[in-house]
């Protein structure tokens, strides 16, 4: 079963530098990730049910399978991705793993 990673990122303090690097630096990093199928961002503009815009940014990584995903993040490259993810990831950001339907 296909799995994705879902990551949410909250409101950074400098936007254009948390782009800068997420577009220059977490973006090339996520591209490598073995037995990555795809993935895309976006920039998250209104909330549409008018509440609060907690999010800034969005990305969807998609794995063959919860395996495949656990295995790529084992990885020295996995371990890369994530480690930029720690340093970039303002407070209360979240990840999440679904399966998809």
């Amino acid at each position: 079963m296909t799995v994705k990673l879902v990551v949410l990122y909250t409101q950074p303090d400098d936007a254009e530098s948390f782009d800068q690097h997420y577009l220059g630096v977490h973006g090339p990093l996520v591209d490598e990730l073995p037995g990555l199928q795809n993935w895309d961002t976006a920039r998250l503009v209104a909330a549409a049910d008018g509440g609060e815009q907690t999010y800034y940014r969005m990305a969807e990584l998609y794995f063959a399978d919860q395996d495949a995903l656990q295995a790529a993040m084992s990885t020295d490259q996995g371990r890369a991705t994530a480690a930029d993810y720690g340093r970039i990831a303002p407070p209360g950001s979240r990840m999440f793993i679904a399966a998809v339907d």
